[in-house]
């Protein structure tokens, strides 16, 4: 499970570049570093709300991590290490994967690396998981930024699928209060 300790609240002003952002912790402007390299321009909004995490390493340049922000009421996680330590929590407990899968993570098969590669008796299944920052109009969405290299993967997932495979792209909606639905709905989104 990844769990934040020594979390803030501070409001967003501005992000000079992928890696960094502005933000105001307590009348403080502090620069930090953002765990999302994605554009997460409809999150990442002056003024905005946004969670921070504090690091007790002392040779980082950047004394927090920006891990989430509020759009709305809804509190979106953008720290893209999140998902796929939740999603592999998650698989032996969901029930779509048989009750003992063997799971195998971050699996090579053709010239693409998956997240995962399950196995469940004579099913042999891969998953993509994508943390989605992008939200409209209550719906999640991923990519928020063209990606060859998303491309790149649901290729090699229907090749998989040509070859006898399942497959499945799964978008994690990284909207805390959505987690249990999105989970649930993961036979929506076969390739």
């Amino acid at each position: 499970m990844v769990t934040y300790e020594h979390v803030k609240v501070a409001k967003f002003i501005d992000r000079p570049n992928r890696f960094i952002a502005h933000v105001d912790l307590d009348g403080e402007k502090l620069t930090v570093h953002v765990k999302n390299t994605g554009r997460c321009k409809e999150i990442l909004v002056p003024g905005t709300e946004v969670i921070l995490s504090e690091s007790d390493n002392p040779d980082r340049k950047t004394k927090y991590d920006l891990i989430a922000g509020y759009k709305g009421e809804l509190l979106i996680n953008i720290d893209s290490q999140a998902p796929n330590p939740a999603f592999k929590e998650f698989i032996p407990k969901c029930g779509l994967f048989g009750s003992d899968p063997i799971i195998h993570s971050e699996f090579t098969h053709g010239d693409s690396r998956f997240d995962f590669f399950i196995e469940d008796g004579d099913r042999k299944i891969f998953v993509e998981v994508k943390g989605v920052t992008l939200e409209e109009n209550g719906i999640c969405r991923f990519p928020d930024a063209p990606t060859e290299r998303g491309l790149k993967h649901l290729r090699g997932l229907m090749a998989a699928l040509d070859e006898g495979y399942e497959c499945y792209d799964k978008q994690r909606t990284s909207h805390y209060e959505s987690l249990y639905v999105a989970y649930t709905a993961c036979r929506e989104v076969v390739v």
